[in-house]
């Protein structure tokens, strides 16, 4: 299905957290799709702190330059657009202008039997998606569950774009539920990892960055977005009380994607260390240094529809894994240990510290199964089936 592809993403291309959007788009690029990647639109009403503002001011400076080519097959354009869309005025206005931006560098780029891959259940609210060869929604999230959004808009226009494109993936069990009634042509493909990198873990030459390998073992530690509606700090809180001799490491940005996120339970403690966001590329090393890793997420609307990423990182680079009871996680339970309480997450960690997980090999041919090229060579196939050549 030879095309050029509209990506429109929910997250800036160059934030340092990547998500299943810049994956995804690479990988496209990769096997030789040309690829217009759209930065976020800005979903979330923006708040007025230091993140937020200067966000606002590269997106502003970017919007004079044309999309920038960080791929033979790949450009990244980051239109400016008004974050209220909860009003209709602001919409109609960012309609115009990312559909005209978008109809002048396509022409410009000589983009030809346009795809729209897209990840913004806002989408037919900017651009008139019948004019693409076919349509594919990417539902990665239960985004009208996160802080900040227009909960009552997102409801009503995200039922219209999935009844209106040619195929929906969904990367949670339920996801595919709620996403499938609105059309047959939902395929539940769960959130994967790029293998590669994060055995790295595992390599001889791969060595413990300082400031982790300064901390006491056992480590129990976490990698990810830093924020109260994700991640359930009062069990990292029990858990660095219950056992103060563990060492508990945080590494990610404190209220990634919820500003409004109070950590206040998390200071105070002698063994909670907060090491703040790390690069990509030295993730496994991090996690190198780790004899447990954690998925100590908060159960509510949103974890429920969730698939955490960092599950096959986790199992890529060896580590074994604790886990919330995430209803996505629950069919790989022969690989990770799960726990439905926090006395049972700790007991889960003390006995895991003791050897009792399932074998190495075993995790590692899981994590193996469940990779970008993998997945990506499945979605493209199913897409083929449901629009034809």
């Amino acid at each position: 299905m030879p095309c050029d592809i509209v990506f429109l993403s929910t997250a800036d291309w160059d934030n340092p957290f990547w998500t299943n959007k810049q994956h995804v788009a690479q990988e496209l690029a990769s096997i030789g799709y040309r690829v217009l990647y759209i930065d976020s639109l800005g979903l979330r009403r923006p708040s007025v702190n230091h993140r937020d503002m200067k966000r606002i001011v590269r997106r502003f400076l970017r919007a004079v330059s044309p999309p920038n080519q960080v791929h033979s097959n790949l450009r990244v354009w980051s239109p400016v657009m008004l974050p209220w869309h909860d009003n209709i005025f602001i919409r109609k206005i960012n309609r115009i202008i990312l559909s005209t931006g978008l109809e002048v560098w396509l022409r410009l780029l000589k983009f030809d039997r346009h795809m729209l891959w897209t990840y913004n259940p806002l989408t037919t609210e900017f651009l008139d998606i019948t004019r693409f060869s076919y349509r594919v929604y990417h539902c990665v999230d239960e985004i009208k569950a996160q802080p900040g959004m227009p909960v009552e808009l997102l409801g009503e226009v995200e039922k219209q774009l999935v009844r209106n494109v040619d195929i929906v993936f969904t990367t949670s069990p339920m996801l595919t539920e709620t996403r499938g009634n609105w059309n047959n042509n939902t395929h539940y493909l769960p959130n994967v990892a790029d293998y590669r990198h994060f055995s790295k873990a595992q390599q001889e030459q791969t060595k413990v960055p300082p400031d982790l390998s300064v901390i006491p073992h056992p480590i129990i530690g976490f990698i990810g977005a830093i924020s109260s509606y994700k991640i359930d700090f009062q069990l990292l809180r029990r858990i660095a009380e219950v056992h103060p001799e563990w060492s508990i490491v945080l590494i990610g940005e404190v209220g990634e994607g919820d500003p409004w996120t109070e950590s206040t339970q998390l200071e105070g403690l002698d063994n909670l260390y907060l090491l703040g966001p790390k690069s990509y590329q030295t993730l496994p090393a991090y996690l190198k240094g780790f004899d447990v890793a954690m998925l100590p997420n908060s159960i509510n609307t949103y974890t429920d529809a969730m698939f955490p990423m960092k599950l096959f990182e986790y199992l890529a680079s060896g580590v074994p894994v604790v886990s919330v009871n995430l209803k996505a996680v629950r069919e790989f339970a022969d690989v990770i240990t799960i726990a439905g309480s926090p006395e049972k997450f700790i007991a889960s960690i003390e006995s895991v510290l003791a050897g009792n997980v399932p074998s190495l090999k075993q995790r590692l041919d899981v994590a193996a199964q469940h990779t970008y090229e993998v997945r990506t060579k499945k979605m493209l196939t199913l897409l083929e089936k449901v629009c034809g050549e």
